[in-house]
């Protein structure tokens, strides 16, 4: 039998220790291909390069990892590593470990994420892992072992067509891993404006996450704030049946 096929890829970069230590962690497991950014493509969302060549460069091999960078997006990552790269559909493809959240609404804005939903359009399970915390010296051991365990565990269960999980692990120690939903939530966006050096004006996004279900079990939010890893499926399929019944009455043909 062929050893498993893993795909690895990123928004933070390839030097990040996110992504660095999702390799080790998931080494043993299978074969590693490495395809992430030259550097932090983050908030990328599925944004795909379309009026400019990319570039993918091969950089090393050791043991059973090879690593290529791309000079494109996140999704551009994928996309060159199944399409260019790879002789063979890998069997998972792996997002991450990224550093921030990609909880609540954020799974929109997410490059880590984008990846993952470009995999569910091939039909690959994939799985994206995201520490709650922006500092890149952050301890990632105790997320290590939950990407290793969930990893395992999706080898061997799979994942059904159009769907990946959004996994997001609390700082510190974890209490457990639970299965969540989507928080309500939204972004309170600020812009700080000014004048750039040739008196043109700029905008400067930034902003606070607002939590529209504080405290509400079962979503991932409470799950994360009570020290838990929560993980989310999330499918690709954004149709809303309810209203698609209801718009099918209004004879708009």
């Amino acid at each position: 039998m062929k050893k498993k096929l893993i795909l690895i890829s990123n928004d933070d970069g390839i030097n990040a220790n996110g992504i660095k230590a999702l390799v080790q962690a998931v080494k043993h497991l299978g074969d590693i291909i490495v395809v992430a950014p030259e550097s932090a493509r983050s908030a990328m969302s599925n944004a795909i390069t379309t009026r400019k060549p990319m570039r993918a460069n091969f950089i090393s091999e050791n043991e059973n990892v090879k690593i290529y960078t791309c000079s494109g997006t996140p999704t551009d990552c994928n996309k060159i590593a199944l399409n260019q790269i790879l002789n063979r559909t890998p069997d998972i493809v792996l997002s991450g470990i990224n550093h921030g959240s990609n909880s609540s609404i954020s799974v929109l804005y997410s490059g880590t994420m984008g990846i993952c939903l470009d995999a569910c359009v091939y039909g690959i399970p994939a799985v994206g892992f995201s520490l709650c915390s922006f500092d890149h010296k952050e301890d990632l051991s105790e997320a290590m072992k939950i990407a290793e365990k969930i990893t395992a565990l999706i080898l061997e269960k799979g994942l059904p067509h159009g769907t990946c999980l959004n996994v997001n692990i609390p700082k510190g120690k974890v209490n457990g891993i639970k299965i969540c939903r989507q928080t309500k939530g939204h972004w309170q966006e600020i812009f700080l404006t000014g004048k750039d050096p040739s008196g043109k004006d700029f905008y400067w996004l930034g902003g606070d996450f607002i939590n529209d279900e504080k405290g509400i079990e079962g979503t991932d939010e409470t799950a994360i704030e009570n020290g838990f890893a929560s993980v989310v499926p999330i499918k690709i399929d954004m149709t809303d049946y309810d209203l698609l019944n209801e718009l099918n009455s209004w004879n708009i043909d």
